[in-house]
């Protein structure tokens, strides 16, 4: 079964290379470009759109997939293993949670395409987020945090509430993450990858094969992004990056097959080691805005990436920088579910002294207006 999900990778890297290499062609033709100026690097305009192939490399597959099962019994082979034809029959199961991701994922990316295009409010984003993932939250019973419900008066609605925050924060982690060319990608990519390999080891299908899709669909992205960037995935493809990120990281348990939550509930914090560095972001940035008296949602020169630059480095050498930094804390991260929980706590210790380490790093300057980004 791990061949037939990694299998996955290169079919959704097809579609969105080819998506990618197209809308280069056609943003151009019709007006849907960035344009330089303000904190914008770029001396002319540049294509947007590559959030388009991000979604439809992700979402064609998914739907051909859930129609195939849906509609077909499984292959002759697959009758001679009751384990496989049970996959079949499994894979039918999570249809429903499968069609509510990708329609909330549709109107996220629906919403970041206006954005794009019109610049939107920045609170009128947050609450159009808040809306669509706690709809998506409670129609699927997609909760994380369940104990909530019995430790707080709320009910059900305590661990909704958690899960509704958490997706939205990693949504807007990958919007704020998006900041210089490969950036948002390429980390996303390296988180994508560490909750694969995690999944594939507990024998997490279903989670398994929508991350290999969507590692697929942002490296096919990524090839065209990587700086010097020929393409922007925008807020199109930023919010929905994250937004899938956060659903599937609430939809994996983290346990391995018969470990009792009890004694390995600190795997719970797996998602929040692989995604710190987004995360870390997401919490400095808004922190330094709103010292500042600025809307946290203002775009400006304080992220990690800029302050690596402002020390010198080349933008390539920051977001290489930046995926190693992520690397990191991910591949600890992978061995979490299955220690014990002394080591647990050195993999805790360890993260907090690569993001120290990041702390350190930031204590420069801010750059010139003339050094800002995009």
């Amino acid at each position: 079964m791990t061949r037939v999900i990694l299998s996955l990778i290169p079919i959704s890297f097809a579609i969105s290379w080819l998506l990618t290499r197209l809308m280069r062609i056609l943003s151009i033709r019709i007006g849907f470009t960035d344009k330089p100026g303000h904190r914008k690097i770029h001396a002319s305009p540049k294509p947007l759109g590559g959030g388009i192939a991000i979604y439809w490399g992700f979402t064609l597959p998914v739907l051909i997939g859930l129609f195939y099962v849906n509609h077909f019994d499984p292959p002759g082979f697959l009758h001679a293993s009751d384990r496989l034809a049970a996959y079949w029959s499994g894979a039918r199961q999570q249809t429903p949670l499968a069609l509510l991701m990708i329609f909330a994922a549709l109107l996220i990316h629906l919403l970041g395409l206006w954005d794009d295009r019109k610049s939107l409010g920045p609170y009128f984003k947050l609450i159009v987020q808040l809306t669509v993932v706690t709809i998506l939250v409670a129609a699927a019973d997609l909760r994380a945090l369940t104990f909530l419900d019995h430790a707080l008066p709320f009910g059900r609605w305590s661990s909704i509430a958690a899960t509704v925050l958490w997706i939205v924060a990693v949504t807007n982690a990958f919007n704020f993450l998006d900041n210089m060319d490969g950036l948002s990608a390429g980390v996303a990519s390296v988180c994508a990858t560490a909750f694969l390999f995690t999944t594939l080891s507990i024998g997490q299908w279903f989670v398994a094969a929508a991350l290999a899709l969507l590692l697929g669909s942002l490296l096919g992205f990524l090839w065209h992004n990587f700086p010097p960037a020929k393409i922007f995935m925008g807020d199109a493809g930023s919010l929905v990056t994250g937004l899938l990120l956060g659903i599937l990281t609430v939809r994996t348990t983290y346990l391995p097959p018969g470990a009792v939550w009890a004694n390995r509930w600190y795997a719970v914090f797996a998602p929040v080691i692989v995604l710190a560095l987004p995360l870390y972001d997401l919490i400095v940035v808004s922190f330094l805005r709103m010292l500042h008296g600025k809307s946290p949602f203002v775009g400006d020169a304080n992220h990690f990436s800029h302050r690596l630059v402002a020390r010198g480095m080349s933008r390539r050498t920051a977001v290489l920088c930046l995926y190693l930094v992520s690397a990191a804390t991910s591949i600890a991260a992978i061995l979490l579910p299955r220690i014990t929980g002394d080591f647990a706590l050195l993999i805790f210790l360890q993260t907090l002294l690569i993001l120290a380490m990041v702390a350190l790093l930031e204590q420069h300057p801010l750059p010139t207006e003339n050094d800002q980004q995009k």
